[in-house]
């Protein structure tokens, strides 16, 4: 019996509760620990996804001859001059629209309070219909925007959380770019035999998966945020290119992150005309349509191999545990796990079909 994977896979489910359980009864002996990896952690994180995102550019360089010192100081400078040329190019207007929309903030105030006031005032002569689709817009509205509010907070709260060690994003990234080949080695070659061969191939996995998600989801964002862009452009929509930027961290949450952003456009599109609102939910559908049918599964592929309902159980889950940061972080967290687990699974297989032939 105890050679079942149903027995230890059972013994491996006791046995982790059991470390959870004694490790939260002792935690106040780690908390200098956990300090530590917190403060690591975020410089970490950025370094890991700068390093993604220029990965192709330094074995694009690398093919070409250059040096591994060359193509780092490439994409260093690179990086500080796409950095400068966006900052110069679209900062002024997204100061300027930032003023205007703080300068207006009263007076769209004021015309949201006149519009409920004049529905609440005029109910009694609206068809029952007409009411019961007014309060279930009107709890939508509400729902989306305390999630919009919530995370734009927590969103602040992290960015300001994190302000004081950014200065070690540029060490971890410059050491992934310089001895990333050597991460993998150093972890499998301390295994032997059949072991170190899945660990190796285990480690290479997950490397496609994240470089796959990083990659893919910030092409996809970029695409979606350019896309809008251009329709709110042409449908005259106020404070386009600020909605624009804030669409564009919002899209990198797959599935829930544009309709966030959509709720802001909506409510500024609705008060500047309310014609207007129904262009932009046009503009929003047809970029939707445009990358739920085209962009993402050439840009993805079948890399994640995720259910959409599996992505969103995982967001409001990872969201209602971590914050933002589980949001931003559940899909990749679950995709290296999937992998894990799949690896294993293919591991165990292995092992039985040659136990099985040599019997």
């Amino acid at each position: 019996m105890t050679k079942k994977l149903w027995f230890q896979t059972g013994v491996g489910i006791l046995l982790a509760l059991l470390i959870v359980k004694y490790f939260l009864e002792i935690k106040h002996l780690f908390y200098p620990v956990v300090i530590i990896a917190s403060a690591i952690f975020t410089p970490l994180l950025l370094g890991g996804i700068l390093y993604y995102i220029t990965e192709p550019i330094q074995r694009f360089l690398e093919k070409r001859k250059f040096p591994r010192w060359a193509s780092i100081l490439t994409i260093i400078i690179a990086l500080i001059g796409a950095l400068g040329g966006f900052v110069s190019l679209i900062g002024p207007s997204i100061a300027e629209q930032m003023n205007h929309l703080v300068k207006s903030t009263p007076y769209l105030a004021s015309e949201i309070t006149d519009m409920a006031d004049y529905i609440q005032d005029n109910r009694g002569s609206f068809p029952d219909q007409v009411n019961e689709f007014i309060d279930k817009m009107a709890n939508s509205i509400q729902k989306y925007a305390v999630m919009t509010s919530v995370f734009l907070v927590q969103l602040i709260q992290t960015i300001v959380s994190w302000a004081f060690i950014l200065i070690l994003v540029p060490f971890f990234f410059i050491f992934m770019l310089k001895d990333h080949e050597k991460f993998a080695p150093s972890m499998y070659k301390l295994f032997s035999g059949n072991r170190r061969e899945w660990i190796k191939k285990t480690l290479s996995d997950i490397d496609d998966v994240l470089r796959s998600y990083i990659q893919g989801q910030l092409l996809i964002s970029l695409l979606l945020a350019t896309m809008m862009y251009i329709g709110y452009l042409i449908i005259g929509l106020d404070y386009a290119l600020l909605l624009v930027v804030f669409a564009f961290f919002m899209n990198v949450i797959p599935f829930i992150g544009p309709w966030i952003a959509f709720v802001p456009a909506l409510i500024i599109g609705f008060l500047q005309d309310p014609k207007l609102a129904i262009w932009v939910c046009v503009v929003t559908l047809v970029a939707q349509q445009i990358d739920s049918n085209l962009i993402t599964p050439n840009v993805m592929g079948k890399s994640l191999d995720i259910h959409p309902l599996t992505v969103i159980t995982i967001i409001l889950a990872a969201g209602n545990i971590a914050g933002f940061l589980g949001i931003l972080l559940g899909v990749p967290a679950y995709a290296v796990g999937k992998v894990i687990v799949k690896n294993i699974y293919e591991h165990r297989k292995e092992i039985r079909s040659a136990a099985t032939k040599n019997v």
